[in-house]
């Protein structure tokens, strides 16, 4: 079912707003850049932000909606819930997954973040995942404010550009240092997102921004843990609580991201960041230029081109799984590192596997919510097929995304010796440059909707939130 597409209500700015507003910020630009990022996040409304990047945030709002319902009966969304919320969720400014239960703002943003990133099923950017921070930050304190849907998508694209600005200035790959970077980015973009929302001058969003900046962590060695969704649940609240405490009068450091005891050194990999360059968020909007991925499969996106890959091997030729020797796979070394777990006995440890992705690909012949559970990934078959996928890592890296190869590429070699050599994919469908088309987008919500008991709910949502534009957050959340 394709869902029509909606045009926005947003007007397009003007070149000439865009302009003067380009020349205010770089005006600035002796600024140091935590007080740069603040009056960024102060200054910018609306009228200002072009009509596409609206579009591509209400694509991540959507996208991170459907898949937060879809994990809210996951265990590490229900663990925190109950210990959280002793009186089990009767009460609070905002509401649980959409769903009649309430919690306090920073407690259903805690929860609802750690729901959505609960299945791995949500968007990618920026080397990490934008909208499982924004998204539930946002959302829980726009229903506590009474805020519109304008003011959220602003929110939005606000914690979005900060969140570029910080990694444009980092050479490394901070997965190679055992950062992750959607729980170290995270609570600086959400704190830079709610300050938006409550209207902050520039002073005390720089305030909002340093005091998110020392709530920033998250680890690698805990993926394919419920530990990893944690992570954005904790950013999310984390950002929450900084634009409040920031609000409240709440001191930080002005210079906390660019000193040399702050946030960008501490962070980075090998100490290759720039502290001192002028700040350029919205000029150009990097929400254009770097977009979203969205994710066709609940899984790490570095297996996401190789899945693309195996399926297309198999569906170009069939053979029985039983049949297969060997499978190799070709990665960029960096995408290995992520992928830790070789020997999956769990759905949470398959979502970063190789291994699985392909076991999955060529007996199931798909990789979906059904295929990442504990049951399917111990079935005998599976397993048995696991220690035939080998991964060949190499360092020809993509100058346009260099954390991954040139290209993925998998190799399956049959009993009879046949080599099967699969096509060289450089993009997974799904990433910013070729995107889901609506009715795409709208088959994943109503399937993550079904898989969360909602399925009844699927079209009623999807229209409202295309349409959030016009909608209070209150009413959308109802």
């Amino acid at each position: 079912m394709k869902r029509p597409r909606r045009s926005s209500t947003f007007c397009v700015a003007t070149s000439k707003t865009v302009a003067c507003r380009r020349a205010r910020h770089e005006g600035d630009a002796g600024m140091e850049l935590t007080r740069a990022l603040g009056a960024f996040v102060a200054d910018i409304t609306a009228d200002a932000i072009p009509a596409e990047a609206f579009r591509i945030a209400r694509m991540g709002l959507i996208d991170c909606v459907g898949v937060m319902i879809a994990g809210r009966d996951d265990d590490a969304p229900q663990i925190l819930r109950r210990t959280l919320l002793p009186n089990g969720g009767t009460t609070g400014e905002a509401s649980l997954y959409f769903s009649p239960l309430r919690a306090p703002a920073p407690e259903a943003a805690w929860i609802n973040g750690t729901a959505a990133h609960a299945l791995d099923f949500d968007d990618v950017s920026l080397r990490g995942h934008p909208s499982t921070v924004l998204v539930p930050a946002i959302m829980a304190e726009a229903e506590a404010l009474g805020a519109t849907g304008a003011e959220i998508l602003t929110a939005y694209v606000a914690g979005y550009e900060v969140w570029a600005e910080l990694i444009r200035r980092e050479r490394g790959m901070l997965h190679s240092k055992g950062w992750h970077p959607t729980g170290v980015m995270g609570a600086v973009g959400a704190a830079a997102a709610c300050a938006k929302l409550h209207g902050l001058d520039a002073e005390r969003t720089t305030m909002a921004i340093a005091l998110g900046a020392s709530q920033s962590a998250g680890l690698m060695a805990n993926f394919g843990t419920m530990t990893k969704p944690f992570h954005a649940g904790r950013s999310a609240h984390a950002g929450l609580m900084a634009a409040r405490l920031a609000k409240g009068g709440f001191t930080a450091s002005p210079d906390a991201l660019e000193h040399p005891q702050g946030f960008l050194a501490a962070v980075s990999q090998h100490g290759e960041t720039d502290r001192t360059a002028p700040c350029t968020a919205g000029a150009p909007f990097r929400i254009l230029t770097e977009g979203l991925s969205i994710k066709k499969f609940p899984a790490c996106y570095c297996t996401h081109r190789a899945i693309d890959g195996a399926l297309a091997l198999v569906r170009e030729n069939p053979f029985p799984h039983t049949d297969v020797a060997t499978v190799e796979v070709h990665i960029s070394d960096r995408f290995a590192t992520i992928l830790r777990n070789a020997r999956p006995q769990t759905g949470l440890e398959a979502k970063f596997s190789m291994q699985f992705a392909m076991s999955a690909s060529i007996i199931a012949g798909r990789v979906g919510l059904p295929e990442l559970t504990d049951r399917f990934v111990q079935r005998p078959d599976v397993q048995a097929l696991l220690p035939r996928v080998s991964v060949v890592t190499n360092q020809d890296y993509d100058p346009e995304s260099p954390s991954g190869s040139r290209f993925d590429q998998v190799i399956v070699t049959l009993n009879s010796g046949q080599v099967i050599t699969g096509p060289e994919v450089k993009r997974a469908r799904g990433h910013a440059t070729i995107p889901l088309s609506d009715g795409e987008l709208f088959e994943k919500f109503r399937a993550c909707l079904e898989v969360g008991g909602e399925a009844a709910r699927a079209t009623a949502l999807f229209d409202r939130l295309l349409t959030i534009d016009s909608i209070p957050a209150r009413q959308l959340a109802a």
